[in-house]
């Protein structure tokens, strides 16, 4: 008998599959919602595949998670121009489960003519697990 509960389900709270290719169809399904504003959060359910050696979410995939949302708002916030990632600092604050979904919200903190500055706090419900913050390099089309 399986006494773990049911997983979260985005799709009934309003969150989108984020249509992607590659790397994160590997680690998948991602999420997305439009809050507010210009800028959208992201998120992910964590699943077995998620789970380092002590069984919580891996800190990798707390990065893949990171960089992708922060990356893509950096496109965004480029007026969609291609961004690369040239620095991505983490921290680990606390662990996510397994059933866990873990959501980031970022912001922009400063936006140059070839740069943009991002930040993100990932959290389960209210709880800030990981922050993360990056340059992104604009690059010319």
């Amino acid at each position: 008998m399986n006494d773990a509960p049911p997983l979260p389900d985005p799709l009934a709270q309003g969150w989108e599959r984020f249509p992607d290719e590659g790397f994160i169809d590997l680690v998948g399904p991602i999420f997305t919602r439009r809050a507010d504003g210009p800028l959208r959060s992201f998120g992910f359910v964590a699943e077995r595949k998620h789970a380092n050696l002590i069984g919580v979410v891996h800190g990798g995939m707390l990065m893949t998670l990171a960089d992708r949302a922060l990356g893509v708002s950096a496109w965004d916030a480029a007026g969609g121009k291609p961004s690369v990632t040239i620095q991505f600092d983490m921290q680990f604050l606390s662990s996510a489960k397994m059933g866990d979904f873990v959501s980031v919200a970022p912001e922009v903190v400063r936006l140059t003519r070839s740069l943009v500055f991002m930040k993100g706090s990932l959290q389960v419900d209210d709880r800030v697990v990981a922050a993360a913050s990056g340059i992104w390099k604009i690059l010319e089309r």
